[in-house]
């Protein structure tokens, strides 16, 4: 598991963000590298600021430095310049990921509001859409730099759905290569953070749906004990809790007040879905906290 590392770059300072990460991880895992550039048609001038690379030879002597400068000489690093030029990046970069083969994909965020979200929902999404690429996004703040990534605290959101347990069996192997800690999280949503169908069941049935909520609280005990106890046995350290409220609040809130450096979710890998994980919560995350983000696709 991870390894073999993919880092699309487009040539900014921005995507660069994600370059110490995925060096910290490759020499901690002892992950191949591969660097990745596609040319695209009719590019402009400029991306993020920084000069567009469009021609072929600029754009591979830039992944050479670039593998020079941020990986370990005992890291084996591939560079690869889609020289075709295409007008549809994103679902270019989902296209090299059957041919490259990777098993993990680091790229940045691009950075907050409208080029966040435009980048998350055309590239991330897009590959989660493919139901097999776990993508670990690297958040940059307002000024293009991203917090480093200590990797010593993970959280888990665990929401009971057994598809999503394939996000804390990732996140496991994580803890045990780098080591860190584990922090498991469930949180039940309370009557008034409910959404969609659930909202609108719990205006014409309160009193079941608030029980059922509270059934759900103790179940989610039991669920994260028996994680609990399996996890210890493999000699990892690890906590965890069940919180009420809004979800992506939630996860966000427990996260950065417990030092947290990485956020691991499970995704259902589909856009469209009114799942409680799928388009609704791991996006708000995403747009609100510059913490790390790992997204687990269900298999």
């Amino acid at each position: 598991m991870f390894q073999h590392i993919l880092v699309p770059l487009d040539g900014s300072h921005l995507a660069e963000a994600a370059l110490p990460v995925a060096a910290q991880l490759s020499k901690k895992l002892g992950s191949s590298v591969t660097l990745l550039h596609v040319i695209e048609k009719n590019a402009p001038e400029e991306i993020h600021g920084d000069r567009h690379l469009t021609n072929p030879d600029e754009a591979c002597a830039y992944l050479e430095q670039i593998a020079e400068k941020y990986f370990d000489p005992e890291i084996r690093v591939e560079t690869h310049v889609h020289t075709q030029e295409v007008e549809n990046v994103p679902q270019s970069i989902v296209e090299h990921t059957s041919e490259l083969a990777p098993d993990l994909i680091v790229m940045c965020t691009h950075g907050a509001g409208g080029i966040r979200k435009w980048f998350v929902g055309s590239i991330a999404q897009r590959v989660i859409g493919q139901g097999k690429m776990p993508i670990l996004l690297v958040q940059p703040d307002e000024y293009g730099a991203a917090p480093p990534v200590r990797f010593a605290r993970f959280m888990v959101a665990l929401d009971g759905d057994k598809e999503h347990e394939r996000a804390l069996r990732g996140a496991a192997y994580l803890a045990q290569a780098t080591p860190a800690r584990l922090h498991l999280l469930t949180v039940i949503p309370t009557m008034g953070t409910l959404t969609g169908q659930r909202a609108a069941t719990g205006k014409l049935l309160p009193t079941a749906t608030q029980a059922m909520l509270e059934y759900n609280e103790e179940t989610a005990i039991t669920f994260l004990q028996r994680h609990l106890d399996e996890l210890r046995s493999q000699g990892l350290e690890v906590e965890a809790e069940v919180r009420r409220g809004d979800p992506a609040h939630m996860i966000i809130e427990s996260a950065e007040g417990n030092g947290d450096d990485l956020i691991v979710l499970g995704t259902h890998g589909k856009a469209g879905m009114n799942a409680f994980w799928a388009g609704s919560v791991a996006p708000k995350i995403v747009g609100h906290t510059h913490l790390a983000i790992l997204l687990v696709p269900a298999i």
